[in-house]
């Protein structure tokens, strides 16, 4: 998964989900991406049959467990600030355990237990449901450990809790790990080999939110594209796959077909697309199904050939470009979003030139940019010098972000005069007499509430906009309410 949610967002919980019964009670941090919340409702949901409720009061918590990212440092630097928290709360309650789960957990492993004495269990992205044996080593008064990745585990038989949910919108996990060995990632190592989800159990979560009142699902995976369920293992198997178990395999875009179909009336978003796996039948799917957002999230890293073969990115610029074409072909008004990285090892002017003019030919609507950050074990950080001074890095990345202003502009003004489809998710933050939703291209959209309510999906003249917002009136509800 190579976009960044948010690093800061912290104890979420929602208060409905929680069991009158339980008498204990978590918070629970996450950071980082996508990936990381829908794991961080996964684990409430093994907890709460545990006798845990969640709290969004730290002091209140038997158990505290932050959810952690290492795919750039200032991340973990995030989180060890946090552990600081943590200790000084500890203090004060000194019945108070604390976890490290997820990425950085994986990474570390029984580093945190001794360099971070606060920390009294270490869990891994595969080992949540051995929680309750790691929190029962804890009560007698050891410390626990499991970072064991595996081939198999999906948590398809858990029904999340849906943490900090504003009952409207929700992650729906249907791959875990990943098989792109990209030189400068982590997620490999912290998350383990590629492996899909149960179609069915997507369809049952999927159906089940529909029925509690949720209106949009985004599904998620390290590299959604890659789904490929045959009977359950690993992607890099099914090769070795019966002739039964490859004929009935079904494909991201087979599962997409299916997610729409089930519920015609459920907005459907996926995240995150790797250039080299986002096949043509999948943008079919996308233009054939109203209810699929038109919107991609498209990570490209870079716009040299040369950059994106040291990356391990397997795919060019120019077969970048006939995937950016086919989309734009098929559906017209799809958005399109980046991840790029500025001064990546041996990165040269012309080669920064290079993303430049790639995102001129694209002009995405808007993108997460970062200056590279040597990961420890990844095959950058072991085979290639860091060589690009960090003043060079952050030019580079400022020349990327006003640029990308530009476009991000350009793409809003696009909608002015137009009427376009908005799901009310939340207040505007800026004024309680304006609701704020989001497009089917993900762009965020605010207007006056009239009567309007959260949940609502409605039609919305745009008048004004930012390089980032639009501005705009209802004028009645959507068709496809």
């Amino acid at each position: 998964m190579e976009k960044i949610i948010d690093e800061s967002k912290q104890g979420e919980s929602l208060v409905l989900e929680n069991k009158e019964q339980n008498t204990r009670k978590l918070y629970i941090e996450s950071y980082g991406c996508a990936m990381n919340f829908s794991d961080s409702e996964i684990v409430a949901s093994i907890l709460s049959n545990q006798g845990y409720n969640t709290t969004q009061k730290l002091e209140d918590a038997d158990l505290v467990l932050v959810n952690t990212c290492s795919i750039r440092d200032k991340a973990e630097q995030t989180v060890r600030k946090r552990l600081e928290k943590y200790n000084a709360v500890k203090r004060i309650n000194p019945r108070m355990k604390v976890g490290v789960l997820g990425c950085m957990a994986e990474r570390l492993k029984s580093k945190f237990l001794e360099e971070e004495k606060i920390v009294d269990l270490v869990v891994g992205p595969d080992a949540y449901k051995d929680l309750p044996n790691l929190l029962a080593e804890v009560e007698d008064g050891r410390d626990a450990i499991n970072v064991i990745l595996s081939k198999e585990e999906t948590y398809g038989d858990i029904s999340p809790v849906r943490l900090n949910s504003n009952g409207v919108t929700a992650f729906v996990s249907i791959t875990r790990g990943c098989d792109n060995m990209c030189t400068f990632c982590v997620v490999p190592f912290t998350r383990g080999r590629e492996r899909s989800r149960d179609p069915q159990s997507i369809l049952e979560e999927i159906n089940d939110l529909w029925a509690r009142g949720f209106k949009e699902i985004t599904l998620l995976g390290q590299n959604v594209d890659s789904y490929l369920w045959y009977g359950g293992g690993l992607k890099k198997d099914f090769d070795k796959a019966s002739d039964i178990q490859k004929a009935t395999a079904v494909n991201f875009a087979n599962l997409l077909d299916m997610c729409a179909k089930a519920q015609p009336h459920m907005r459907i978003r996926f995240s995150t697309s790797n250039p080299q796996d986002l096949t043509l039948d999948v943008i079919e799917t996308m233009a054939k199904h109203h209810n699929i957002c038109k919107h991609i999230h498209l990570p490209v890293q870079s716009g040299s050939n040369r950059i994106l073969k040291a990356m391990n990115r397997l795919h060019t610029r120019e077969e970048y470009f006939q995937l950016i074409d086919n989309i734009k072909r098929l559906i017209p008004d799809c958005a399109i979003s980046h991840d790029l990285i500025a001064g990546f090892p041996t990165e040269t002017e012309q080669d920064h030139q290079d993303t430049l003019s790639l995102m001129d030919y694209v002009k995405y609507n808007f993108g997460y940019m970062f200056t590279y950050s040597e990961r420890p074990g990844t095959l950058a950080e072991r085979k290639m010098e860091d060589d690009v001074p960090e003043e060079v890095k952050k030019r580079r990345l400022a020349e990327i972000v006003q640029l990308q202003r530009e476009h991000s502009e350009i793409r809003t003004k696009q909608y002015l005069n137009t009427v376009v489809e908005v799901l009310i998710e939340k207040e505007s933050k800026k004024s309680n007499k304006e609701w704020s939703g989001r497009t089917s291209q993900n762009s965020v959209a605010v207007f006056p509430k009239a009567q309007y309510n959260i949940g609502d999906l409605v039609k919305v003249k745009i008048t004004d906009c930012t390089s980032a917002t639009l501005i705009g009136e209802a004028i009645g509800l959507s068709d496809n309410q």
